[in-house]
């Protein structure tokens, strides 16, 4: 069984566009879900999120509803975003990170046009999922999540959603053809450009 790791966190519409995509893995191939906050990502790497660039964050609400709308995607914008993720980030957690689990929370936030800080939807889900709302406040539950996301910094990841194989990074919605092409074939990352890319100079940084 070839295992391999999903980076992800439920502010993200592009996760939840990318989670469609995950049973077009092979059957021989085990997706490990890892929540981790995007946030403790852009501190780390000093960055801003898409929402945090207004004409950035008009364009990309904009793209997710045209690209669900030529996917077929069930899909409705959230009442209010960027949001804090947190209290859904550990409940999946404390559900197992199961895809079941996983589903049923990005599809509670993403296809009802909800306000994601209504604890109303943290109980209904808290209820379907069998978990003891307390548990999403424990410190095994915090101490995971924390533990996901610094392991994500340590692989050097940068975004979200981001599958680790074999500790190569594939980032996006639009990686996922890369990565399904790198499993069924590792040496596209193997070719003398792909190496050549990974040693370009850098001959100008901004101030």
């Amino acid at each position: 069984m070839r295992r391999i790791d999903w980076y992800f966190d439920f502010i993200s519409p592009y996760a939840y566009f990318a989670l469609q995509r995950l049973s077009e893995f092979p059957a021989d191939v085990e997706i490990r879900f890892r929540p981790i906050l995007f946030a403790g990502l852009l501190k780390h790497w000093d960055h801003k999120g898409p929402a945090e660039i207004p004409p950035k964050r008009i364009w990309t609400y904009r793209s997710c509803t045209w690209w669900a709308l030529q996917h077929g995607v069930p899909f409705q914008f959230l009442a209010a975003h960027p949001f804090n993720p947190l209290a859904y980030l550990r409940l999946a957690i404390a559900a197992g990170s199961t895809k079941t689990a996983i589903a049923a929370i990005f599809e509670a936030l993403w296809t009802t046009g909800a306000d994601p800080s209504d604890p109303t939807i943290i109980a209904t889900l808290a209820n379907q999922l069998g978990v003891d709302p307390a548990a999403i406040s424990s410190s095994n539950v915090k101490d995971a999540l924390r533990q996901n996301t610094e392991g994500a910094i340590v692989r050097n990841l940068f975004g979200v959603p981001t599958l680790d194989i074999n500790g190569e990074a594939f980032w996006g919605l639009d990686a996922m053809d890369f990565a399904l092409a790198y499993l069924a074939n590792p040496a596209v990352l193997a070719t003398d450009e792909m190496q050549r890319l990974t040693r370009l100079p850098i001959t100008a940084r901004r101030a």
